[in-house]
């Protein structure tokens, strides 16, 4: 149950962490999107600080299911010790 908690808290970190990649190409980008380069009317830049954020929160909590796995996990370990 533990490698599964910690399994999906580190999922979650990669998977976020590729969303920060995508949403900070698109911000450096600076609303340019797509492969023609049409301006998106900074409609797209908005989106992007927006899902930039959002995927930052989302490391975040995976990163604290993973440090609530690994404590649970130590206080086992003392438990049996």
């Amino acid at each position: 149950m533990i490698n599964n908690a910690l399994n999906i808290g580190i999922q979650g970190i990669q998977d976020g962490m590729q969303g920060v990649e995508g949403a900070a190409r698109k911000i450096a980008r600076g609303g340019v999107d797509g492969p023609r380069g049409t301006a998106d009317g900074g409609n797209g830049m908005t989106e992007s600080i927006v899902d930039l954020k959002l995927y930052e929160r989302s490391v975040e909590a995976s990163a604290q299911v993973v440090k609530t796995a690994d404590e649970t996990l130590g206080t086992l370990l003392d438990i049996r010790a």
